[in-house]
């Protein structure tokens, strides 16, 4: 079987990462927080690019997942960077309009991005309360909310970024 390698091309570019670094080492799965609730593993995700498998790869729930917290940078001994292959991936996934494996991402992108777009920054509490609208799933995640706020890792009033008109600029020159 011949591999076809534009894929691999095309994701190294966008992603700016040179792929072939990886030797399936798995350290970016075992470090990754939401590993449990991937289709595929980060490392499994890079070798289904490496092998051309374009269309598993851009309808998997993993890239969608990826939250872009870094754990996988940090234990790759590589320093393969797998959030930016993600967010190539999304991208690609994106212009292709590919169908989306995770159920309800669309409605979670809005709500970031209008939360951004509005203070600069996630109001947690405002952002959850509208996804959870959006998605009907309510009472899901009660529990863990209630137990972050007891924790104080949710804030009960917005804040605001210093400098909004910077924030404006940059989004206008990302609608570009």
């Amino acid at each position: 079987m011949k591999v076809d390698h534009s894929f691999f091309e095309e994701v190294s570019a966008k992603s700016g990462q040179d792929l072939s670094r990886c030797f399936h080492c798995m350290c970016c799965s075992g470090g990754c927080p939401v590993a449990h609730g991937m289709d595929y593993l980060p490392n499994q995700i890079l070798r289904m690019i490496q092998l051309g498998m374009k269309k598993e790869v851009l309808e998997s729930r993993a890239i969608w997942l990826c939250i872009g917290c870094y754990a996988c940078v940090t234990e790759c001994p590589n320093r393969v960077h797998i959030p930016y292959m993600m967010d190539a991936l999304r991208e690609i996934a994106l212009t292709e309009e590919v169908k989306v494996g995770e159920k309800d991402i669309w409605a979670f992108h809005r709500e970031f991005l209008k939360q951004v777009h509005k203070r600069g920054r996630i109001y947690e509490l405002e952002f959850m309360a509208r996804y959870k609208l959006a998605t009907g799933n309510l009472f899901q995640d009660a529990a863990m909310g209630m137990k972050m706020f007891r924790l104080g890792r949710l804030e009960l009033l917005p804040s605001s970024v210093k400098h909004k008109e910077i924030m404006k600029k940059i989004r206008e020159a990302c609608d570009e």
